[in-house]
């Protein structure tokens, strides 16, 4: 046991006894900073011996790094997880050996997501890397809305999929959370924040910042409205999206095309 494991949680009564179970076979230092939780997730956190720390939200960047800044980590490797991730053994296995002689500041996953009971393989959705795994004192979120992990080293990919199966991703919960990340998104765009923190966008760079040059350069300045239409058909068409079925219809259209038309509508809405 050599690494710590942060959990930001929020009402994850369903998913984190089953994120907690595979979590306690790597470390036996788990922290989670949950936002007020309502629900069972203090007692579940208690039970399996977690640190559990609550701390005001304001998005995921900022409440990460708040734990960076307050927390005293056990170890000098830390591991990110969300309550819907579950770590298989073949990740704890490689993540320990690894960690035995690390060649790099930061380690990469594929992540893998279900949704509607089918795992995603198109539209862009896999393989998706996320940098979850990296060196205390080598990183920091940027604090935005739709934050990226900023690594001062190297990164390095590692060979097995994180899985994510969200057991409250439901239409009600997946409209409510996209609500307010809709919302952050809005005010980013509106007041033109310069975030100093954040990923330099480029075109020959990594997978975000290609994916943030593109928003920026030319998402944001195609019209609104229809630029939420057009990244769906791009996404469900020519990333082949169409070939998860229904799920990938589903997806694709409610994250492609309805978040981006909900945040053109509430962009319009503050300009009037």
């Amino acid at each position: 046991m050599s690494v710590s494991i942060i959990i930001l949680t929020y009402n994850e009564e369903l998913n984190l006894p089953d994120c907690l179970k595979a979590a306690k076979l790597l470390s036996d230092d788990i922290i989670i900073i949950d936002s007020y939780s309502k629900d069972k997730t203090p007692e579940i956190a208690k039970e399996h011996g977690c640190n559990f720390i609550l701390n005001k939200f304001v998005n995921q960047g900022i409440q990460f790094n708040w734990a960076l800044d307050n927390v005293k980590f056990k170890y000098d490797w830390i591991l990110r997880l969300d309550a819907d991730e579950v770590l298989s053994n073949n990740n704890i296995k490689e993540i320990a050996e690894h960690l035995k002689n690390p060649i790099s500041e930061a380690y990469e996953f594929n992540k893998r997501i279900i949704w509607m009971g089918r795992r995603l393989r198109f539209g862009g959705i896999y393989p998706m890397k996320v940098t979850r795994l990296f060196k205390k004192g080598s990183s920091r979120y940027e604090e935005r809305t739709e934050e990226n992990l900023i690594v001062n080293g190297k990164i390095k990919s590692l060979k097995y999929d994180l899985v994510e199966n969200n057991k409250k991703n439901d239409m009600y919960n997946f409209t409510i959370k996209h609500l307010h990340t809709g919302a952050g998104e809005c005010e980013e765009y509106i007041n033109k924040i310069n975030f100093s923190d954040s990923i330099q966008p480029s075109l020959v760079g990594t997978k975000s910042q290609k994916n943030r040059w593109l928003k920026l350069n030319f998402y944001n300045k195609s019209p609104m409205f229809l630029r939420g239409f057009l990244y769906f058909i791009y996404r469900y068409i020519f990333l082949l999206g169409f070939l998860d079925g229904i799920p990938g219809l589903t997806f694709h259209f409610l994250q492609g095309f309805w978040y981006r038309f909900l945040i053109d509508c509430l962009i319009y809405e503050k300009k009037k």
